[in-house]
């Protein structure tokens, strides 16, 4: 068992000890049961008091109405069981207090994911952790990879808020609360230390903090973990960085590109596979120390990635953050250090193989973090299995080469929008496969409606460039 640092709970596989723990600590009162919906965007939790988990809810399971959940479930086929994944669980640290006047109480509170299951225990094809714990269990089958780990940067800004906690928006854009740049300067770097103090508390250790390069964008790494572990996290994170930001009186958003004119928020996802506790992935005698494993697995990201960009970036919004100027990657090639790149394969340092690894720099951080690990590992593994040759690095600048430079060259584009991505992505078995026809499906009709929705609501409006540049001289 490993204890979770300062919260006092020891994380389990085993059910008895999990079930005496919760009985031994008397401040804990409800258990919060947390999965995804189809975008990852939304924590969809059910609370129970804890006297509902028991020897037989963990193995049967508790029932819930699927119908709500959007993408989950058809409303005549509603009712699912929800199966507490207890090597999850993680204290809360912080204790909630009773407001009702004359009743003075407070509880704790733990949280801890769960598989989904249909009423007759089979698995349910539109569990988004089973892709992924599927996708895992799969590739381990067939190459004998013991882990993935995985180490997203997530970027996300601060907003002042209004009275209801929504972001305050004047002007037409959302108020920013600092004029800070890359490493420096900006206001409410508290939030980025106290978000790491509770999550810490909960187990998770991290590697730096700092602002980003947009006023008011912040950054805060954790140290890798293995792929399902890190999906997770990223879904607990965004929870407590929107909490503690709230606290401040601050609206904390992973929208892509909530500013024009600005940097937009991305992902970058580093990746690494290890086998028998080596990361194959590193090569002393490679120019670039990277394997031939390596170099595959980057060939299959870079051949998947057109029709995974759909998963990776999910909305119309996303699109306008890959665009050139703002260090967000448009083109498909690679380079070892070349930030403009779509892959970087970070700098070798003597003792640190294991932290050989390649960075897709694409991902935003508003995907769905299930869907989209299992997609680009799929992806990259799919590179390995089919002996993919990998371009040579791109050392100039992308963005400054001409369009006939680039077809020269075999260099690619990322679709330019969501709409271009949904036609790729329908037409993908790789994302079929992965996905399951139950999620593809509900997939692609999801964003089909989310395009449709923007265009009659933002195409088809007179815009203010409209008013203010055309009606004066037409």
């Amino acid at each position: 068992m490993k204890k979770n640092s300062d919260s006092g709970w020891k994380t389990t596989e085993d059910k008895k000890e999990f079930l005496k723990q919760l009985q031994q600590n008397e401040e804990i009162k409800f258990v919060r049961l947390w999965f995804p919906d189809i975008l990852g965007n939304q924590q969809c939790e059910l609370a129970v008091p804890k006297e509902r988990i028991t020897k037989q809810t963990l193995e049967e399971g508790l029932g819930y109405d699927g119908s709500s959940v959007l993408g989950h479930a058809r409303i005549e086929e509603s009712d699912k069981i929800v199966i507490p994944d207890i090597k999850t669980a993680r204290l809360l640290p912080w204790t909630y207090k009773t407001t009702t006047e004359g009743f003075d109480k407070t509880w704790k509170e733990l949280v801890a994911f769960v598989d989904i299951k249909n009423p007759d225990k089979s698995q349910y094809e539109g569990d988004c952790r089973f892709v992924l714990k599927k996708t895992l269990q799969e590739i381990n089958d067939k190459m004998g990879v013991d882990k993935i780990n995985l180490g997203p940067e997530l970027e996300y800004f601060l907003f002042e808020a209004n009275g209801m906690g929504r972001p305050l928006v004047k002007d037409g854009r959302p108020v920013i609360v600092d004029f800070g740049e890359y490493f420096k300067g900006g206001k409410f770097g508290e939030v980025r230390k106290e978000s790491q103090l509770l999550m810490q508390m909960m187990g998770y250790e991290f590697e730096y903090d700092h602002h980003e390069v947009a006023f008011s964008q912040h950054e805060t790494d954790i140290k890798y973990l293995e792929a399902l572990e890190m999906a997770d996290f990223v879904m607990l994170y965004k929870y407590i960085v929107r909490k503690t930001a709230k606290s401040y009186g601050l609206f904390a958003s992973f929208m892509p590109k909530p500013i024009a004119g600005i940097n937009g928020s991305g992902m970058h996802v580093h990746q690494s596979l290890m086998k028998n506790g080596k990361n194959i992935f590193f090569d002393k005698d490679d120019e670039y120390n990277l394997s031939l494993e390596g170099k595959r697995y980057m060939a299959g990201l870079m051949k998947y990635i057109p029709e995974i960009t759909s998963v990776l970036n999910q909305w119309v919004n996303s699109y306008k953050r890959l665009v050139p100027g703002y260090e967000a990657p448009v083109y498909i090639c690679w380079d070892p250090a070349n930030r403009s790149n779509l892959i970087r394969k970070p700098q070798y340092r003597p003792g640190k193989e294991e932290g050989t690894r390649l960075e897709l720099r694409s991902p935003d951080p508003s995907t769905n973090p299930y869907l989209a690990f299992a997609l680009m590992i799929q992806a990259g593994v799919n590179g390995i299995t089919e002996q993919l040759d990998v371009p040579k690095p791109t050392r100039e600048n992308v963005y400054e080469l001409s369009e006939e430079d680039r077809v020269k060259k075999g260099i690619k584009s990322l679709p330019e929008s969501l709409e271009e991505a949904l036609k790729l992505t329908e037409k993908s078995e790789l994302v079929k496969d992965v996905l399951g026809k139950h999620l593809f499906e509900k997939f692609i009709e999801n964003k089909r409606m989310h395009v449709k929705d923007y265009k009659e609501k933002v195409e088809l409006a007179i815009s203010s460039y409209e008013l203010e540049t055309l009606l004066p001289i037409l």
